[in-house]
């Protein structure tokens, strides 16, 4: 009792954090004048910087993130190792470690909920031109990241305090910021990790098990050591795990939705008709405008991504790279990879089920896990495969939560070496994150939903977009300069004399 008045107390103090958070996604929708436009009145600032921004930098790179495909591709399956910090591929596998999480599953239905089949197509399209804006920002990593010991250290704090060099504390706050953003992330994906095992086990013995029973505590125990063994072995332990654990995950996941489609292979051409046909004229399924599709396919697309946000920029300073584009093309390759490939996995279950068709008020009043479980039960109506399916497939949500979980705390320790290299301060951001984890699986043993902490979320990602976004502007002609020296084909080692700027880790040591 005492635990549920606790969570209670603090959901009712962040209650203002939902609000807050809607507020910064929606400004200025909720002014009548703007709201008026035909059709710009449906998109927020937040919508419009995001998607223009990616319109801007495909413009301007030449769509390099569909010209050199081919070659990103080539240089994720080349495993080279690394003299210092961790190799391109290790660092790719980091950040889709962080990109393919829980989104990919719940923000994907909550699109189509929202907004309708259309959805996807918007976040498609969201997905395509925020591939150039990942190019940026991990091409910016890689030219401003910084040497540590072993290890390269950089991303957003770096370089947002080295284009700030005016303002000497940039990089602090831009640190302080992102361990803000990590620390309001944390609570939810210890609570999916410590929940989907016990789903695993509930569908395995086909019983109800107590969140506040002793097979929870038990999970909640050795996840959370695993966890703190991992994060305390550094990034080359943590890497070690992700580059087996993503792969592993994301093709269990594909593989398991490919024979979902083959067994309701009938429902494929409904797939593809609802898509197309709601991304302009969603009437016809929600009764929606086409700007709630928009907004949604762009709003869920880009939050799994993670394009813009400046948040899975540590992985790619981490990586030891011949230039700094290659890693930029990875970054891209990442995105084409969590919202073409996995998050469309997602679409295609919730879109072919249609389980809104066959329940409407249950559809309606369950949430974004229940539809998509819904979802599953549509297309496996035969109890045996039903139950093998959802296994399955929650395995890879808790999988998804995990790289997640353990990436929100590895991050910040990056992001914190811009305030100190100290050991014992990195030590204490390590306890701090983990301390946050335990919080969100203490909410789950309790029972409680802590909706307005969940919010935090949603605040943290936006925040993290408005800091960003200026600074992906401001060192673009770095980038630009960076870019054509890389597609010239040129056998001069790369320099910060190219972008006529110096660097702290170009040229490289031999």
């Amino acid at each position: 009792m005492r635990g549920s008045s606790l969570f209670a107390w603090i959901n009712s103090i962040l209650k203002f954090v939902g609000p807050l958070s809607d507020f910064f996604w929606d400004v200025p929708t909720m002014v009548p004048a703007y709201k008026s436009i035909p059709l710009l009145g449906n998109f927020s600032l937040a919508i419009i910087l995001l998607v223009g921004s990616g319109i801007y930098f495909s413009l301007r790179l030449h769509f390099i993130q569909l010209t050199h495909l081919k070659q990103a591709v080539s240089l994720m399956v080349n495993k080279r190792k690394a003299r210092t910090g961790i190799s391109p591929f290790a660092a790719f596998m980091l950040s889709s470690a962080m990109r393919v999480g829980p989104g990919n599953i719940l923000g994907v239905t909550g699109a189509i909920s929202v907004g309708g089949p259309g959805a996807i197509f918007w976040m498609w399209v969201s997905g395509f031109f925020g591939m150039a804006t990942a190019f940026v920002e991990a091409t910016l990593a890689q030219l401003f990241k910084e040497k540590n010991g072993n290890t390269f250290v950089g991303g957003l704090p770096f370089y947002g305090g080295a284009l700030l060099r005016s303002a000497g504390g940039a990089g602090v706050v831009l640190s302080l910021l992102y361990i803000f953003y990590a620390l309001g992330c944390l609570p939810a994906q210890g609570f999916n990790v410590v929940s989907s095992i016990g789903m695993m086990a509930e569908i395995a013995t086909g019983s109800r098990i107590a969140t506040n029973s002793l097979f929870y505590y038990v999970v909640a125990a050795i996840v959370l050591v695993f966890t703190a063994v991992m994060i305390f072995g550094g990034i080359r332990k943590v890497t070690a795990v992700t580059d087996k654990m993503v792969p592993v995950m994301a093709v269990v996941y594909v593989a398991a939705t490919l024979v979902l489609i083959a067994a309701n292979v009938h429902s494929v051409p409904y797939f593809f008709q609802a898509v197309f046909a709601g991304a302009l004229h969603p009437d016809a399924f929600f009764g929606g405008l086409i700007g709630t599709a928009i907004v949604q396919g762009v709003k869920r697309g880009l939050m799994s991504n993670e394009a813009g946000q400046g948040t899975i920029t540590m992985s790619a300073a981490s990586a030891d790279t011949d230039h700094p584009c290659e890693q930029g093309l990875l970054s891209a390759l990442g995105v084409f990879l969590d919202t073409h490939i996995i998050c469309t996995m997602t679409g295609f279950i919730v879109v072919m089920a249609h389980a809104w068709t066959v329940d409407p008020a249950a559809w309606k009043a369950a949430g974004k896990l229940p539809k998509y479980i819904m979802s599953l039960s549509q297309l496996t109506p035969d109890p045996t495969m039903n139950a093998a399916v959802n296994f399955v497939l929650t395995l890879c949500f808790c999988l998804f939560a995990y790289t997640c979980l353990v990436g929100m705390i590895t991050f910040p320790e990056i992001a914190s070496a811009r305030i100190s290299k100290s050991p014992v301060f990195i030590t204490i951001i390590r306890i701090l994150c983990l301390a946050v984890a335990v919080f969100g699986v203490l909410v789950n043993i309790a029972g409680y939903d802590l909706g307005n902490l969940w919010a935090f979320s949603d605040l943290a990602n936006i925040i993290m977009c408005y800091a960003n976004i200026p600074l992906l502007y401001l060192g673009f002609k770095y980038v630009r300069k960076a870019k054509e020296h890389f597609v010239s084909g040129s056998d001069e080692p790369f320099d910060g004399r190219i972008i006529g700027r110096e660097l702290p880790c170009w040229p490289k040591e031999k």
